[in-house]
């Protein structure tokens, strides 16, 4: 049917389908800032104004907008007469640090535009309401709101501080318009930061607020063809006999696969040493399937419907397996055995379930208990949760003009990405490009190598453009998740608090694939007991199969888990000695200068890691959570009420030991304005990581940081990193692009040594400029103009860097709050985050990262939960069922940031990726046993297990004065 629309104040005619939704009328049209999310008008991504109202455009028919005005947020980025810059509310966005991966962005404008044309002058519970339909996963909503009611009033003419000046010298401004003091060394209280520790916002985040950032979905190319998988719906079986021939009889389908028709060679996808064994289980597609949303058939077809209508044309029939869908379950003598195939190689024990297997001593474990005061034991059980990110997984292949095969993709990680295609499609390196498109939320799980693997199948059989998607709710079902985590903890302590001995035992699952760290990295012992080294100490974990999805590093490498067992287990022991919890962390932490003994284990027949504390500010963090918590005042004040108040704290560290060597390269070229390419191989979807790095090269240079141009996750122009965590894209990335930067200023006060016939040494170059003794200056535009077009030269740098020893940073976790004895709800009073940073390359990001990680544990440690009928089918289908928190969700999130210089370090700066999330848990955990007078040892703490536990606890009270 004909439509008249006025997009963007523009009177457009469409045809449309009857049954076409506005979404992809939109998109049709070229409006790919529309994103597509959820699919069910869950998460606002595909957010739209009509007639000046948000509404989801996933949810609303083409037809229905007939004859209405639509706004989308171009309309909000178009120039006016009086200005060519930036609307005051994407302005205001970009000013305190409220993007990060941006999909959410231009969804969250729209509905936070329509309520200032409304009101304008909301409070802030105004604003909440109005976002409330626009979910975020990666920024702190506090920080949204900040930039709501900033852009507020300066839309009333409000006079309205720089936002961007409050940075390690002023502190910081929060979403509740506090300020937050961040310690500095000495060195740097001196004068005010020029590029590293200065904040700004990320390199891409104006293109994120004026809807021009391009996911991989928004890419389309003239032929492209469309592809969906046939997702399993058992969790263990295998195919008997699978029929195609319908599906591949309908017109307009080209291609549909089965395992019959693609290389059988295994891979995984976590990234790996060249020569490493494995493990290696999957396939392409196998003829066994082993969990719901498993891969069993891919089709391709001229449309996405055609796609989806070939997949019921095809028959297969099954014979459903005996599944195991409890971790504990794995290792019993009868369990079915999940990978009986012979061509999987470096599983350590396929006849037991067993992925890998991880095992770490120190000292004699048995004669520190033996010599102990006291033994304390413990279980603590972290259950499998999904990340949910609001975009989905895509892949797009074609062949260029030279016949190489190109696969843009969301992958965090397009170097292993490239290897693994070239190891299963059967084609040389030099004939693959993998370009990582922007990310919309990683958390680990875009590692699924299966979707590029298969695009890139068909691209070659097709010879067409092939564009791969998993619709949301295969998504959901199929996409990794974290696993559950089974912790078992024993502690020999003396009477005053010392630890003698600790040995923490580990089942985990890696689900039906082995992506799980542990199973990537075997013999690389636990970070988490590090932070309490002690003269004794075992760790060992068994990493095992079940038919669940595959398991994700997410957010942590497992150490949240392990953070949660180990602070909960502290406060236990401490409650049994009678001791301040603070105090015993204390007497126990590792001390600046200390290793930890368990890193002198080798990994995989390599030389033992080092793993020593340089500098360290954990004390200083610790102490500004007890004084914003009013520790000694609160701790222990016991009530008797319905509502009853408790405190808690967490320390975690975040260090090197689950790290594999590795190396990066980077290149650095001058342009002949004056700017500089730089080219280096770190993952698409960490653009914090991206804008630090720019600061690091510009201060090592000497130039204002708008003159460098980072290019990222291109395997075409950057060169390989061998690492996949965000600690490796910081610190390999990072040293490898220093030390080219350093070379390129060297080369650049060399030649202006010859132009003004001076002693480079006697240079300085600071802002562009390079002034000499005498008086004269020189640009380095001037320098790059005389290099190319006197003595005909490029200048150009390049160097790797391997990974050696990465400094150690530390947080402090603490919270206040309340719990309702009659109905088990938590409401959280105050939450606070001291991280020991190193060096401060930019506070307002690493605040905003820090407060988005917080804000994720949160949730997670309060009611988010994956579970699994008796057939291994999922109970929630789609995100929109995964209930994830709002704007309406108030959680006060403090951070402060502590400086502690490491001469190790990136530019002194520390690792940061994730150490909001860690310690999280257990602060909640132990405020809850402060408050309740019970220890609490399995998440969620959703209300009715936190009733079941204060119920057990006064049964067990009862009983105890009855005898």
């Amino acid at each position: 049917m004909e439509l008249e629309l006025r997009i963007n104040g523009v009177v457009i005619s469409v045809d449309v389908a009857t049954n076409e939704t506005l979404l992809d009328m939109l998109r049709r049209e070229g409006y790919y800032s529309v994103r597509r999310g959820c699919e069910t008008g869950a998460c606002g991504a595909c957010t739209v104004l009509i007639d000046g109202v948000p509404r989801p455009a996933c949810t609303m028919l083409a037809a229905q907008a007939g004859g209405c005005t639509i706004s989308t947020i171009e309309e909000l980025s178009a120039p006016t007469p009086a200005s060519t810059g930036l609307h005051p509310l994407q302005q205001a966005f970009l000013d305190v640090g409220a993007i990060r991966c941006g999909f959410c962005t231009s969804g969250m404008l729209l509905s936070a535009s329509a309520l200032l044309q409304k009101n304008p002058s909301p409070e802030e519970a105004d604003v909440r309401e109005a976002l409330s339909g626009n979910l975020c996963r990666c920024v702190s909503y506090d920080k949204i709101v900040q930039a709501v009611l900033r852009a507020a009033a300066l839309l009333r003419g409000d006079d309205v501080p720089d936002a961007l000046q409050h940075g390690v010298v002023q502190g910081i401004e929060t979403g509740n318009t506090t300020k937050m003091p961040v310690l500095t060394a000495s060195a740097m209280r001196e004068k005010p930061p020029e590029i590293v520790g200065k904040s700004m916002p990320t390199r891409t985040a104006t293109r994120f607020v004026a809807g021009k950032a391009a996911f991989v979905a928004d890419t389309h190319i003239p032929g492209m063809l469309y592809a969906r998988v046939l997702t399993s719906p058992h969790a263990h079986a295998r195919i008997r006999a699978i029929d195609t021939s319908e599906a591949r009889a309908l017109s307009g389908v080209y291609a549909v696969l089965t395992y019959k028709d693609v290389p059988r060679v295994p891979y995984s996808v976590a990234e790996r040493p060249l020569l490493d064994p494995g493990p290696l289980d999957q396939f392409l597609l196998d003829e066994v399937v082993r969990y719901v949303g498993d891969k069993v058939a891919v089709v391709v077809a001229e449309t996405p419907e055609l796609a989806e209508q070939a997949l019921k044309l095809i028959e297969v029939d099954y014979e459903v397996l005996p599944a195991i869908l409890d971790t504990r379950q794995a290792l019993q003598e009868n369990a079915p055995r999940i990978h009986a195939e012979s061509d999987a190689k470096g599983i350590a024990d396929a006849s037991r379930n067993v992925a890998a297997q991880v095992r770490a001593d120190a000292g004699n474990v048995e004669q520190g208990f033996a010599e102990a005061d006291l033994i304390v034991e413990g279980e603590y059980v972290v259950p499998l949760v999904h990340t949910a990110p609001l975009d989905m997984l895509h892949s797009l292949a074609y062949l260029d003009e030279d016949g190489m095969l190109v696969v843009r993709s969301n992958t965090e990680s397009p170097h292993h990405v490239r290897r693994m295609l070239s190891r299963t499609l059967g084609l040389p390196v030099r004939r693959i490009r993998v370009i990582g498109q922007s990310v919309g939320g990683g958390y680990g799980v875009r590692q699924a190598l299966g979707l590029e693997g298969l695009s890139g199948l068909l691209a070659l059989a097709t010879q067409r453009p092939v564009m791969l998607s998993y619709p949301r709710a295969s998504a959901f079902q199929s996409s990794s998740v974290r696993q559950q985590y089974i912790v078992r903890l024993k502690s020999g302590v003396k009477q005053d608090g010392t630890l003698l001995a600790n040995q923490m035992i580990l089942l985990t699952s890696t689900g039906a694939y082995a992506s799980h760290p542990l199973a990537a990295q075997q013999n690389v012992p636990s970070e988490t007991l590090a932070l309490y080294p002690c003269p004794n100490m075992r760790y060992v974990a068994q990493v095992l199969y079940t038919n669940l999805p595959p398991a994700a590093p997410l957010q942590g490498y497992g150490v949240p888990q392990e953070i949660f067992a180990l602070e909960c287990h502290m406060d236990e022991i401490a409650r049994r000695l009678r001791l301040d919890p603070v105090e015993l962390r204390r007497r126990n932490w590792i001390q600046a200068g200390e290793e930890y003994p368990l890193a002198r284990t080798s990994v995989r027949g390599k030389d033992p890691l080092t793993f020593q504390v340089e500098g360290e500010a954990l004390p200083e963090c610790v102490q500004l959570v007890l004084e914003k918590l009013q520790w000694h005042t609160k701790r222990g004040v016991f009530s008797n009420g319905r509502t009853r108040r408790g405190v808690g704290i967490a320390l975690s560290m975040l260090g090197a030991s689950h790290l594999l060597p590795g190396a990066a390269g980077a290149m650095v070229k001058l342009n002949e304005d004056g700017s500089f390419d730089v080219f280096v191989g770190i993952g698409s979807g960490d653009v914090h990581t991206e804008t630090a790095l720019m600061q690091v090269i510009a201060e090592t240079i000497g130039v204002p940081v708008d003159h460098v141009l980072i290019h990222t996750a291109d395997t075409a122009t950057t060169p390989a990193s061998l690492g996949e965590s965000a600690a490796s894209a910081f610190y390999l990335g990072g040293g490898a692009v220093k030390r080219a930067a350093e070379q390129m200023r060297r080369q650049i006060l060399t030649m202006a040594g010859r132009m003004l016939g001076v002693m480079p040494e006697s240079l300085k170059l600071a802002s562009g400029v390079i002034s000499a003794p005498t008086g004269r200056t020189l640009t380095v535009e001037q320098i790059a103009g005389y290099a190319l077009y006197v003595e005909n030269r490029q200048l150009m740098t390049s160097a790797s860097w391997k990974m050696g020893q990465i400094p150690v940073s530390f947080v402090a976790q603490g919270v206040e709050l309340e719990v309702d004895t009659e109905t088990g709800a938590v409401r959280l009073l105050q939450a606070v985050s001291a991280v020991d940073i190193g060096r401060v390359i930019n506070p307002l990001l690493a605040e905003a990262q820090i407060q988005g990680d917080a804000l994720q544990a949160i949730h997670w440690t309060l009611s988010e939960e994956l579970s699994y009928d008796q057939k291994g089918q999922p109970r929630l289908t789609q995100s929109g069922q995964y209930h994830l928190p709002t704007a309406l969700d108030v959680f006060p999130l403090e951070v402060h940031l502590v400086e502690s210089y490491a001469t190790n370090g990136l530019s002194g700066a520390k690792n940061i990726n994730g150490i909001g999330f860690h310690g999280m848990a257990p602060a909640i955990a132990n405020a809850l046993a402060d408050a309740m007078g019970t220890p609490l040892v399995q998440l969620p703490l959703t209300p009715e297990r936190v009733l079941r536990a204060f119920h057990a606890a006064g049964q067990a009270q009862e009983v105890k004065q009855t005898t």
